[in-house]
């Protein structure tokens, strides 16, 4: 099993051109017998990032996940009951969609 642990960032964008938020967050990202698993927490003490993260994940949870190389994967992003700490499963949508 491959495993990649490391720094990231989580990046919410509001169109193509528009990036209204990103957070630098700690990932844990492990290969599985179906694919891959990961898992996360934000790495910021700052309340109103913590609660401004929680609302996009609420209104839209499609993300993406940009790695120090700047390589990204397109995730949804699942908070695990904590507002800092979440899991991820790649996003599997259509490429462009609207947001209610």
């Amino acid at each position: 099993m491959e495993r990649f642990e490391g720094h990231c960032h989580l990046d919410w964008w509001a169109n193509s051109m528009t990036l209204l938020a990103s957070v630098e967050v700690a990932v844990a990202i492990a290969t599985t017998d179906t694919g891959w698993s990961a898992e996360g927490r934000l790495l910021t003490d700052d309340e109103d990032e913590r609660e401004g993260f929680a609302f996009l994940c609420e209104m839209d949870p499609v993300f993406e996940l940009r790695f120090e190389d700047e390589s990204t994967i397109t995730v949804n992003v699942h908070p695990a009951g904590e507002v800092d700490r979440f899991t991820l499963t790649e996003y599997a949508g259509p490429e462009s969609r609207s947001i209610e």
